[in-house]
Order: structure tokens, then sequence, then C-alpha cells
């Protein structure tokens, strides 16, 4: 399965990408990264960027050989610049942990790139990925994380948060230890 996931990362990217890479001669090369534990996929991902790969998607489920995985696809252009991403996880089963840690990332000038939820042995966790370019102008993030089961009390959360600013950038839905099925929401707005 997860050759076939990969085979099909490939095909999409030659199709979406066909016509405009033919006529600038560009050409991409991939990384598949695949792992049960968030610390290993920083570390990976970390890895990637200083052979000038970027993040490109992430997806968490059941592979045929790895069990419950995150797969994250990493692109390149052949004449990439190494070292110039840099990338965080985040990863927690609380709501209040995770909004600081987001802050404290959002400080430092790390963008948001993509959301997942990754199974462990004691229920899921909500894993936030988020990205710094060297080469990009910094900015720094104010982050609110919103997270409900009820999507009545959502709608009117994100009302309130775009009348404030924010703009919605990712979401998280599944049972995780933030109170059982839930929406989880991330939003952001550049820091005053």
């Amino acid at each position: 399965m997860l050759q076939r996931f990969a085979m099909l990362c490939c095909l999409a990217a030659c199709c979406a990408g066909g016509a405009w890479a033919q006529n600038t001669a560009a050409r991409f090369e991939y990384k598949l990264l695949a792992t049960s534990r968030t610390t290993t996929m920083e570390k990976e991902m970390n890895e990637a960027a200083a052979n000038g790969y970027y993040f490109r998607e992430v997806r968490s489920g059941e592979t045929a050989f790895g069990g419950d995985e995150a797969v994250v696809v990493m692109e390149r252009p052949v004449s990439a610049k190494p070292n110039r991403y840099s990338y965080q996880l985040l990863a927690t089963s609380k709501t209040s942990t995770m909004q600081k840690e987001l802050q404290t990332a959002g400080d430092k000038g790390f963008a948001y790139r993509g959301t997942s939820v990754f199974k462990k042995f004691i229920g899921r966790e909500v894993v936030v990925i988020l990205e710094r370019d060297s080469e990009a102008t910094p900015i720094s993030w104010d982050f609110k994380l919103l997270a409900t089961n009820r999507t009545g009390t959502m709608q009117k959360e994100l009302a309130e948060a775009g009348n404030d600013g924010y703009e919605f950038v990712g979401f998280a839905v599944g049972e995780t230890a933030f109170g059982g099925t839930e929406l989880v929401s991330i939003l952001r707005r550049p820091k005053k």
C-alpha cells in the first residue's frame, strides 16, 4: 500500500505539473518519509531540508508495512539550495499546550504548513507541521487554536476570530485526547 501511495503521489505530481515541467524544463525529486514517531519525523524532515527538500503534504493512517504512520512527501527542484527551510513538529493531546507551543514557534517566525492526527498507544494527538524559510522576510505570527466537538460552536468561534483579523490555515478532525471526537481549527495573523 505504501508503494502504491508513493506511485500515486509521483503520478499526480507528473500529471498536475506535466505541461509546466515540459515548458520550463523543470525537474523535481521527491522524498517520502513515513514514521509513527513525531520526533523521528521532525529529524528526518530537517535532514531532507538540509539537502534542499521542502514540505509538500502530510497524511496519517494505516500503511501496509508500518501500521499507523504519518507519511510526509517532500520535494525539491533539481537545482535546489540546501538549508533554506527548517521544520518544527508540535504534537500534543492538550489544547492549552498546543496553543502555547504554536505561539512560541510563531514568535520565532515559523509558519503553519500542515496538520495531521497521529495514533498513539493511548489515544491520538494532533500534530502541527511548521516551517521557517531562511530566505523570506521573517514574519512573527499570533496563532489561535480552536477546539470543539460542536460545529455550531466552531462556526461562532471562527466568525469571532475572523473579525479579530485571524486567517484560517488548517484543521484536523478526529478522536483526540483534546476531548473525544473534535474539530480542531488553527488560525493565524501577523503579530502586531
